[in-house]
């Protein structure tokens, strides 16, 4: 990619209520021996130049993980927005020189080892100022690449209008989708954002580990 790693922050979204689990915090189940949370981190540590886990409540639980947490900088559970604006926020104050930051979600195991590079390159091609990921048709708007410059304008939206639903708010800027191919894996080909949101899902995701 042309875009310099260095202007790209990265965010974790962990901020969710996890309903679909029981509750708790669903990126701490375990995966293959390892919480969820260490398999993401591992994908998307490499892919930019500091990390931020958005999350509510008692921090010391994410302690052994070693990445500064934030809160939502927006009360009231107000969904993944919500964490975006904190990552946007939090690389604004934390990432002297970056422009850009890339959300992950805390439930997608499997997620794409190049998905900064491939939206980097789709946004630069584009002109875009946003990008979002696809698969199989579906989109993903929680993987995404968000220009710093737009916090304040999604801040407006968030607590004006009382905006929450991500794709509405997307479709007032110029946003770019990005098309990821399946993974090979050992149990078959898998969507790289197959996400563990109920108990029956970790099992499955534990057979693609191989």
């Amino acid at each position: 990619m042309t875009m310099d790693k260095k202007t790209v922050a990265g965010v974790l979204l962990a901020g969710g209520l996890s309903r679909r689990m029981g509750g708790g915090d669903k990126c701490l189940r375990d995966l293959g021996g390892r919480p969820i949370l260490a398999h993401i981190i591992e994908r998307a540590a490499p892919q930019v130049r500091a990390l931020v886990l958005n999350a509510n409540g008692d921090a010391a639980r994410f302690e052994a993980f070693g990445l500064p947490v934030a809160a939502d900088v927006v009360e009231g559970y107000a969904g993944p927005l919500a964490g975006i604006l904190t990552g946007l926020d939090w690389a604004a104050e934390n990432a002297p020189g970056a422009q850009w930051l890339a959300s992950f979600a805390c439930d997608a195991p499997f997620l794409p080892a190049d998905l900064v590079e491939r939206m980097a390159n789709a946004v630069e091609a584009e002109g875009a100022d946003l990008a979002c990921a696809v698969t199989h048709g579906r989109t993903h708007p929680v993987f995404g690449l968000w220009r710093l410059s737009l916090r304040e304008d999604l801040r407006r939206a968030m607590l004006e209008e009382e905006m929450r639903k991500v794709d509405r708010w997307t479709a007032r800027h110029r946003l770019v989708e990005v098309d990821f191919p399946d993974l090979d894996t050992p149990a078959g080909p898998l969507d790289p954002f197959f996400n563990t949101n109920r108990p029956e899902d970790l099992e499955e995701a534990a057979g693609y580990l191989g």
